[in-house]
Order: structure tokens, then sequence, then C-alpha cells
């Protein structure tokens, strides 16, 4: 398996675990959250996610740069 791969499987299983670990955790706010989301309107939930992506992504670019 080639480097790139390696690294998006370990990200994608780092993702797994953080979920994993806040649903097992804190079960009752992951439901507070969830009902909140529906209220929020989804243009403010996609600029958000841009907002994490883009900074997750400059994030790893700085680490792995």
């Amino acid at each position: 398996m080639d480097e790139f791969a390696t690294a998006l499987l370990t990200a994608l299983g780092l993702v797994f675990v953080i979920e994993g670990l806040a649903y097992a955790l804190f079960p009752e706010g992951a439901q507070r959250l969830a009902a909140l989301a529906q209220s929020i309107p989804p243009s403010s939930l996609r600029r958000g996610g841009l907002i994490a992506a883009v900074t997750g992504a400059g994030l790893v670019w700085l680490v792995r740069g």
C-alpha cells in the first residue's frame, strides 16, 4: 500500500476513534447536539463544515509539509 493510502486510512481510523469516543463518553450530549443541528439553517452548517474542512486540511499540510 502506498504512503497516501496508508495516511488516508489512518486518518479515517482516527475519525472513527474520535467519533466513537464522543458517543461512548457523552451520549446525551451527542443527542442534544444532533437536536440543535436540526435547528441551524443548512447554509450555516455548510459554512461551518467548509471552515472545519479547510482548517483541518491546513493543519495536515502544516504538520506533514
